[in-house]
């Protein structure tokens, strides 16, 4: 914490009427929502030099617009919708299926989503701040938040606000303001963390031709089996990306190391490194196609699954997600299964699984985006109110959108209407919901591909702009 005296004499850089803490994607798209809907002012912080968080930082692969199985039905709509348009037109995007069932990916050029989210934010007069990290909370002496400090190249910075969103991954606002949360690790086992690697040069019709996915994962197990290559897991996934032959993988696993502990999160970063060169060698020694190719990039750092879980007015469980429940206050919908990443007895990584009826999703309330008893405080992104397994279905990015989208508009509606977080006109906020394209209903109309999925639910608010298809 900022000592106090010195905290008083630290200059108010700014006052806004909604204060987003992160700008991964749920934090832009809350930015957006409390921007476009409310026509207030709203600030957005982000430590980084650039948007996207997870998805600019670590991934590639939009997860949760669909539901997976055989009868794929998007359940996705609203801001995402508008982002995935914007990469598309732009020859940014196309979908592929998932290795595991997890439902069909948007697959995405990170690097070009990076200015897509720029684009996005400048129209809509969001005022960025980026390299800007959070220090602090200021609190009345209620306990209610007025303000946050951050820091920057040039000094420590107040922003005072009348409404917060913390979309910090980290729950670090509410870490700071002292709103109670569950820290992952201390109940169930933490999901592992993971660096993901891209490799260039790879031969994808060999690789294809000589067993695609089957190949890797035999692979796989037999340098395990025979000691080759000290491998962390028995599964893993490498999948071809925008640019050609170039492809982008999920297989590192490093576990046992706390994320919120800046020296064990060193530790975690270099155990990545060493590993991600490891699957190097393994690439290249062990499957077709990959004779040549080699790592051209890291993970901007290490991919973190879990930490904080705020308690919300309302907590998401396993059972809620596996039996597809329904709530009056829903204001989104997730078919991803529950995939939760942990270490196995004998020491390497395994994926724990759990599914949701075929084509059908489960109803995310509004309680779980408010911290319990909080009237000016949302959360939205892997910090929401869930427990563990659920909160390993719920953390796609598909979701973490239409978390913000809802929280953004949650904001301004409070502001609006003079009410508090947890007060506010549910009914109103569907509604808004609803007009900006969030699907809240399972559709009725099952798809035969996710790509007809895609085209009988597609929503856009740019106006004048073509609507196009992402290619299979």
């Amino acid at each position: 914490m900022v000592d106090c005296l010195r905290k008083e004499r630290i200059p108010v850089l700014r006052e806004t009427d909604v204060l987003v803490l992160g700008a991964g994607s749920a934090g832009c798209a809350a930015a957006l929502a409390a921007r476009e809907n409310g026509r207030r002012s709203v600030t957005l912080v982000e430590r980084y030099g650039f948007p996207g968080g997870v998805s600019t930082q670590v991934l590639d692969t939009f997860y949760g617009f669909f539901t997976p199985g055989n009868q794929p039905r998007k359940v996705v709509g609203g801001i995402p919708d508008r982002v995935v348009d914007a990469l598309d037109r732009q020859g940014g995007i196309f979908l592929r299926p998932n290795t595991y069932g997890a439902g069909t990916g948007v697959n995405y050029n990170p690097e070009l989503l990076k200015l897509t989210w720029d684009r996005l934010l400048a129209g809509a007069g969001v005022h960025l701040l980026l390299h800007a990290t959070l220090v602090d909370a200021e609190t009345a002496p209620d306990g209610r938040l007025e303000g946050v400090v951050i820091w920057t190249k040039r000094g420590f910075f107040r922003i005072r606000a009348q409404r917060f969103i913390d979309t910090t991954g980290d729950a670090d606002l509410c870490h700071f303001a002292g709103i109670p949360y569950e820290k992952a690790g201390d109940l169930e086992p933490a999901q592992t963390l993971t660096t993901t690697f891209r490799m260039s040069n790879v031969d994808l019709e060999a690789f294809e031709a000589a067993g695609g996915k089957k190949i890797l994962m035999a692979r796989m197990e037999e340098a395990l089996e025979k000691g080759t290559h000290p491998l962390p897991r028995k599964a893993g996934s490498a999948h071809k990306m925008n640019a050609r032959g170039c492809v982008s993988t999920v297989a590192v696993r490093v576990a046992d190391l706390d994320p919120l502990d800046f020296e064990e999160l060193t530790l975690a970063e270099q155990e990545g490194r060493r590993q991600s060169f490891v699957y190097e060698a393994f690439f290249r020694d062990c499957v077709p196609g990959y004779e040549e190719a080699s790592i051209i990039g890291l993970s901007h750092q290490i991919g973190i699954r879990e930490t904080r879980r705020v308690y919300g007015d309302y907590r998401l469980t396993k059972e809620d997600c596996l039996s597809a429940a329904r709530f009056p206050d829903k204001v989104l919908l997730c078919g991803a299964p529950i995939e939760d990443h942990r270490k196995a007895r004998d020491g390497t990584d395994e994926t724990v699984w759990g599914y949701i009826g075929d084509g059908d999703a489960y109803d995310v309330p509004y309680r779980t985006l408010v911290p319990e008893g909080r009237d000016e405080v949302w959360v939205a992104g892997r910090c929401f109110s869930a427990a563990h397994d659920a909160h390993a279905s719920c953390r796609s990015m598909g979701q973490t959108m239409s978390m913000g989208q809802a929280v953004g508009l949650a904001a301004a509606l409070s502001l609006e209407e003079d009410s508090g977080a947890g007060a506010i006109t549910v009914a109103r906020l569907q509604d808004q919901l609803r007009a900006l394209g969030a699907v809240l209903e399972v559709p009725n109309r099952v798809a035969r591909t996710a790509a007809a999925a895609w085209k009988d639910n597609l929503h856009t608010n740019l106006k004048d702009e073509p609507q196009t298809l992402p290619s299979q």
